[in-house]
């Protein structure tokens, strides 16, 4: 990993692209990465070294089963977020502290089949949301609380289904490395 220089470590995918306007044919895209990122992180770790879950992706990150972990904690997360802004005027958010949420002491306890039942279980509700909301709802907002940034449902989708992709981007990059 030494010869891989850092920024490509964290962002293997590069870093997510704040989109101006979102068109329905790019947030029917973005539905359609959310529905299937479960399905495609179980066939990953079903290809990876179960010993892969205790080392980090990369040095100083999170081991897998944290990261693992992680996504089913933030993506949840984005599923309130989105009720939120559904049904309150721009609400502001509660904002979490992922990095302490990763050493929780279930974390290391929880096998990560758990968490890919979680997002397998999250993700069809979520989708189920998506698709039913109307034009003038992916305008609807929230406000982030630290940032004190805007953001539209419209933007979110995009980031969500970015995030994914990004995590398991760490994981299958981290596994062609590894490779015995």
């Amino acid at each position: 990993m030494n010869d891989i220089p850092t920024e490509r470590l964290k962002y293997p995918i590069g870093r997510f692209q704040w989109p101006h306007n979102i068109s329905p044919e790019e947030i029917e895209s973005k539905i359609q990465e959310i529905a299937t990122f479960p399905q495609q992180l179980r066939a990953q770790l079903a290809a990876m070294n179960p010993s892969f879950l205790q080392e980090s992706y990369r040095p100083g990150g999170w081991t897998i089963q944290q990261l693992l972990h992680h996504v089913a904690d933030s993506h949840t997360n984005a599923y309130i977020r989105f009720k939120w802004a559904l049904t309150e005027d721009a609400p502001t958010i509660k904002a979490y502290d992922e990095k302490a949420w990763a050493l929780t002491p279930e974390i290391q306890q929880t096998p990560v089949e758990e968490s890919v039942h979680l997002l397998e279980a999250l993700h069809k509700r979520w989708v189920s949301l998506l698709k039913s909301l109307s034009p003038t709802d992916w305008s609807k907002t929230f406000v982030h609380p630290e940032s004190g940034k805007i953001y539209t449902l419209g933007v979110t989708v995009a980031l969500y289904a970015w995030h994914g992709k990004h995590h398991l981007a760490h994981i299958t990059e981290f596994e062609k490395r590894n490779r015995d």
